[in-house]
């Protein structure tokens, strides 16, 4: 992302996440409910955790959203997204990052146009996130509620190494435009295991939205927003930062809240009052 562009994210933040119906392609909004999902159970290595990112990409075609610029809101284009392939976001900031180093990138469908895996370079942690094609946002956002529960569970083998993903995951993560403002889902999302796993959400409006299906999953929710946001990487990499380091949910939101402090040159007060954590 070039200097020019803090105008753009400062159009993005006020006005990207506002729900709009001008044009909008809905044929991926329409309430669906689908089939019962059994988990994978594949053996995985226990000792080696896992942070499961899931990204809908930023899409003025198929999302409920005041449209950005073209080059960084088609959500088919993985390179120019801004949630992707900005420089704020997920792919070229992890990469970035001192803290992470990428181990694998692969295709994966035509729904998840790709798949990055990063190891922790100071603990056993594994950080895998999925690119969703714009389009499917709803999909991304039921996925990553069925990992929340346990319904969906996975294994991924990384240089030998057997990880959990989905619900196997510690942490499940979602990033992007927050679509529940703009459809429902007709599906239960109760806790399939009986297991606790930690969420983010960085979302606009996240609490409000989530929160109805969040409470079935038993999921913990780390951060998430009350209001409009930016859900940039920035947030969600120093919010990690604290977690891996076993701190309390209390100190990963306050990394969340300095850190989009920070970079959208806003008082840590109203960051602090954006970024929360807990029901």
């Amino acid at each position: 992302m070039t200097k020019p562009t803090s105008i753009i994210l400062a159009f993005v933040i006020s006005f990207g996440c506002n729900t709009r119906t001008d044009n909008l392609q809905t044929a991926n909004h329409k309430p669906v409910k689908a089939k019962p999902l059994f988990a994978n159970n594949t053996t995985f290595d226990s000792s080696a955790r896992t942070i499961h990112v899931m990204v809908a990409l930023c899409d003025n075609k198929y999302q409920g959203i005041v449209p950005v610029p073209p080059k960084i809101g088609n959500g088919q284009d993985l390179k120019n997204n801004l949630y992707w392939g900005c420089a704020f976001g997920i792919s070229s900031y992890f990469k970035n990052s001192k803290s992470w180093t990428l181990v694998k990138s692969y295709y994966v469908d035509s729904i998840k146009l790709e798949r990055l895996v990063f190891k922790n370079r100071m603990a056993n942690y594994y950080l895998v996130a999925d690119a969703y094609d714009g389009k499917y946002i709803q999909r991304c956002t039921v996925d990553f509620l069925r990992s929340c529960s346990g319904q969906i569970k996975d294994t991924l083998n990384i240089r030998g190494v057997n990880i959990g993903i989905n619900g196997n995951s510690k942490l499940v993560a979602y990033i992007g435009h927050d679509g529940l403002m703009d459809f429902n889902l007709a599906e239960s999302f109760s806790n399939a295991d009986g297991k606790t796993r930690d969420a983010i959400i960085l979302a606009c409006r996240s609490k409000k939205y989530f929160s109805p299906h969040l409470i079935s999953t038993k999921a913990q929710p780390l951060v998430w927003s009350t209001g409009l946001m930016s859900p940039e990487a920035y947030t969600l990499h120093d919010a990690l930062e604290s977690y891996i380091k076993n701190e309390s949910a209390e100190s990963i939101r306050t990394a969340a809240a300095k850190a989009y402090s920070k970079f959208q040159k806003c008082s840590e007060k109203a960051a602090r009052g954006l970024l929360v954590t807990g029901f």
